[in-house]
């Protein structure tokens, strides 16, 4: 098994990930090999919590043009995970 904090990279800083938050649903970027199962071990063992639903999503990389050359890349591609916490359990992100 891997270790959790290399499972999940960040967490999410969106408008719908906050808006998810109030439904007990939080958003992070994890790494792209993991699995559900990784994901949902990593949470319960970083935050203590526990997990009742892991979904998952990959996301590719968006297109850029260089203004000066007008060549095309890529910006990185990414795998993001939306986790559904049990009624009564939260996570603080920005812990003071």
């Amino acid at each position: 098994m891997k270790d959790p904090r290399q499972v999940l990279i960040r967490p999410v800083v969106s408008e719908k990930s906050y808006a998810l938050q109030e439904a007990n649903q939080y958003t992070f970027i994890v790494d792209p090999r993991a699995s559900k199962p990784e994901i949902h071990d990593a949470v319960e063992a970083i935050f203590n919590v526990s997990v009742l639903r892991v979904n998952t999503l990959n996301r590719q990389g968006k297109k850029v043009r260089n203004r000066r050359t007008g060549k095309v890349g890529r910006k990185a591609a990414s795998k993001r995970a939306i986790v559904t916490l049990a009624e009564g359990d939260s996570i603080d992100l920005f812990e003071n």
